[in-house]
């Protein structure tokens, strides 16, 4: 499904994204090092045993960035303009290797933009979930979409 225009959505509409992704060692540890993230707590399985944990956690970062990207398919692709922000970050439960995460998106909110006639600003509320229906992450996202040409 191609991404929505900012007519065609509407406040209080939720999606149940269909796609879903195993987080693996080598996307945590990829992620990790592009980032030059070299937290012993995502890289160091011997380190990350001896924390409250028991292993390495998923980069917060890398949960994130895999909660918006399940998310574009089904909204923003190829009629988005650009991200905006991003705010309420919140990391509830850990994310571990061998997590299957899906996620559940609400429009919160939708303003015409005031510069630019052909686009406007929608408000999504992104909740991702392991495969324990535990949510791991959430965010207030707001992106400039564009508006259905004439």
């Amino acid at each position: 499904m191609a991404g929505l225009y900012f007519e065609e959505f509407e406040v209080g509409k939720r999606f149940e994204h269909a796609f879903t992704r195993t987080v693996t060692e080598m996307d945590n540890m990829m992620f990790s090092m592009l980032t030059m993230n070299p937290q012993p707590l995502h890289c160091d399985a011997h380190f990350a045993a001896q924390t409250e944990f028991g292993k390495p956690l998923v980069n917060s970062l890398f949960t994130l960035g895999l909660m918006i990207g399940i998310t574009v398919n089904e909204t923003t692709l190829g009629t988005t303009v650009a991200n905006l922000g991003m705010s309420e970050v919140n990391f509830p439960k850990p994310t571990f290797q061998g997590d299957t995460i899906h996620v559940v998106t609400e429009v919160l909110s939708l303003r015409q933009s005031k510069s630019r006639p052909q686009a406007g600003i929608v408000e999504f509320r992104h909740n991702a979930y392991n495969q324990r229906d535990e949510l791991v992450a959430t965010c207030v996202r707001q992106a400039f979409m564009k508006r259905r040409p004439a």
